[in-house]
């Protein structure tokens, strides 16, 4: 199994650290195949997986990055843009793509919320998240069944 991992850049300490702990749990997951593309913010994690979920090489992607809040509405369109475009990747092509963009108020609720934090380690979540979906996928797809009522 191959995974794609997409990683916004803008803030190198962040963006390290989640990678570190999707890493963390894609190994522990038999995942030995992981890709990383870079992009410069999170603005650009849709595209980015958009391409790598129709190269048809990835079984699932994770999208990394970090949005802090500034002094303008920045902030608001940048975080909702990167959710919907992550969902639309998803949704449009199947391919299961974790979410792992922090959106938070201040430097400090970002560093709570990676590897070596004291909150939560987002960027293994979102690797939880999509290694979740894509066994979700696995176990429909084996049991091929018809939809309705017996005829028999």
């Amino acid at each position: 199994m191959r995974v794609a991992v997409c990683v916004a850049r803008f803030y190198e300490e962040l963006a390290d650290a989640l990678e570190a702990g999707a890493r963390e749990v894609l190994e522990a997951a038999g995942v030995v195949e992981v890709e990383r593309f870079d992009v410069p913010g999170a603005f650009e994690l849709p595209l980015a997986a958009k391409y790598a979920a129709e190269s048809g090489r990835f079984a699932a992607v994770v999208c990394l990055g970090a949005v802090i809040r500034g002094e303008t509405d920045h902030y608001d369109y940048v975080c909702a843009e990167a959710a919907r475009g992550i969902n639309q990747v998803q949704l449009s092509s199947g391919v299961p793509c974790g979410f792992g963009v922090l959106t938070v108020d201040t430097i400090e609720q970002a560093r709570a919320r990676v590897k070596g934090g004291d909150k939560r380690d987002t960027g293994a979540h979102a690797a939880q998240a999509a290694l979740a979906t894509l066994e979700l996928k696995r176990r429909l797809a084996e049991r091929p069944r018809r939809a309705g009522f017996a005829t028999e």
